[in-house]
């Protein structure tokens, strides 16, 4: 993997590690929403929901676009696919790995057994 690929994911993670970020993220997967719409379900201040919004930002999750007064905040779903395929890639290493021991477990077991 590049290194920038790592550091996108490394963003990624510490973005969505916060439970209110995650908070914003679900919200924001149901369409856009502003800056107060964010805010409102969640126990923090404007300030804090603002400062969330930032890291989100910088992790190329969310994207905000400043409307008059009303900051609107939309998801940007390419970084969050660059995580799923980590993911992806992840669980089908440990499930060879598993399929690779469920084997030799079974080549074991039928030597011991004499078959």
């Amino acid at each position: 993997m590049l290194q920038y690929q790592a550091q996108r994911l490394d963003l990624a993670f510490h973005a969505l590690s916060d439970p209110g970020r995650r908070a914003m993220v679900e919200r924001l997967s149901m369409g856009a929403a502003s800056v107060s719409d964010l805010a409102k379900p969640l126990p923090m201040t404007l300030s804090a929901v603002v400062q969330h919004l930032k890291i989100l930002e910088e992790a190329g999750l969310v994207k905000t676009q400043k409307i008059g007064r009303v900051r609107t905040c939309t998801l940007d779903i390419a970084v969050m696919t660059q995580v799923e395929s980590w993911i992806a890639e992840r669980k089908r290493f440990w499930e060879q790995q598993y399929d690779q021991l469920a084997a030799y477990l079974d080549a074991t077991a039928q030597e011991e057994n004499g078959t």
